[in-house]
């Protein structure tokens, strides 16, 4: 039974939710906050598996998710609707296998590009290691802009047809099924990955990568695995963000982005799998929640004349509250959440009602 607790929990929740939908409890605004939830799990532990487990300092993850989100809309788009590229090449009813090979695909050309950083990172650290993939991720968001077949500047869309093509062909939430398998699948890749050999190597390097090199570890083959692992995961929630909203354009994927995903990390707590988790969760809800506390906290402070008549507060002052409250996370808690343990480890008692490994 303990081995079945965990696949049994999340086979409920999906179920749960999927009834929800179709119940019409949860609303448009609500099945979107659920899968960008989903999608920031997978930045978010995508990203720690380098920052976090490995010791290095990555900040260009938007860039791996921007080659993902374009190569599988383009890929779905192309072969599934009329679009510029041509008349359909498949059926509608074809969305439902076929966009999983998309996903698929985005995720193997980011883990491709993610080579972009695994080279550099052979002979650099630290500071450098972070330049590099900030360049790299200008260099992709640089060449989007430029390829008009894809909209260049303007964007990209046509991805909300293949949605409705998925749900017209099987009347169920796709993209909540997706998304959420999506994260799950994340989750116990990484999980697997940290508890493997390579996965050692990964500790390895993290406390010393000279001792972990004279110690027969071959760094450089576990530094590319490890960063083309996380890349392709970063692509993976690309392509859920970009045919969940139905529409990209380079804009998306900025160093704002990135900056998001290294929020959810260190304030989970750096190498803590289910702090990951839990941050992601948190800063989804908390980033959900201010769109509707900033236009009520601007309301109250023009009611005491605390603001000018011609000043507003705006949703770019949520770019302040949050970035504040990692300073003050930093400042009483440095480690994070979670520290870099597992939830297992905080509450070992539980391990006895499952087994995930």
């Amino acid at each position: 039974m303990q081995r079945l607790s965990v696949p049994l929990l999340l086979t409920a929740c999906l179920v749960i939710a999927i009834g929800m939908v179709q119940g019409g409890v949860l609303d448009g605004y609500a099945q979107m906050v659920f899968m960008f939830v989903g999608i920031n799990i997978i930045m978010a532990t995508s990203l720690n598996l380098i920052n976090g487990n490995m010791g290095e300092f990555a900040c260009g993850h938007a860039g791996f998710m921007a080659v993902g989100a374009y190569v599988s809309s383009v890929l779905t788009v192309a072969f599934l609707t009329d679009s510029r590229f041509g008349p359909a090449i498949l059926p509608e009813s074809a969305a439902l296998w076929f966009f999983p090979v998309s996903l698929l695909a985005g995720a193997a050309v980011a883990a491709v590009a993610g080579l972009l950083v695994a080279f550099p990172s052979f002979k650099t650290r630290g500071d450098y290691l972070a330049i590099i993939t900030i360049a790299a991720s200008y260099i992709i968001k640089s060449a989007i802009e430029n390829i008009d077949a894809v909209g260049g500047a303007r964007g990209f869309m046509g991805m909300s047809r293949v949605v409705s093509a998925m749900n017209s062909t099987i009347d169920l939430p796709w993209m909540i099924i997706w998304t959420f398998g999506s994260a799950v699948l994340c989750v116990f890749v990484i999980r697997r990955y940290v508890s493997s050999t390579y996965g050692k190597g990964v500790m390895a390097i993290c406390q010393d990568e000279v001792a972990a090199n004279i110690m027969s570890v071959n760094t450089n083959r576990v530094k590319l695995v490890t960063f083309m692992l996380s890349s392709g995961l970063a692509g993976l929630a690309g392509g859920l963000f970009a045919h969940a909203i139905g529409y990209v354009n380079p804009g998306n994927f900025t160093i704002l982005k990135s900056t998001e995903a290294m929020v959810m990390v260190y304030l989970g707590g750096m190498g803590s799998l289910s702090g990951a988790v839990m941050a992601a969760i948190l800063i989804t809800f908390l980033m959900e929640s201010l769109r509707f506390l900033i236009p009520m906290l601007d309301t109250a402070l023009h009611a005491v004349y605390l603001l000018p008549d011609g000043y507003e507060l705006t949703q770019v002052w949520k770019w302040v509250i949050i970035p504040l409250l990692l300073i003050l996370l930093m400042m009483f808690r440095p480690e994070g959440i979670m520290g870099n343990k597992e939830i297992s480890d905080v509450f070992p008692k539980l391990k006895k009602f499952y087994t995930f490994k």
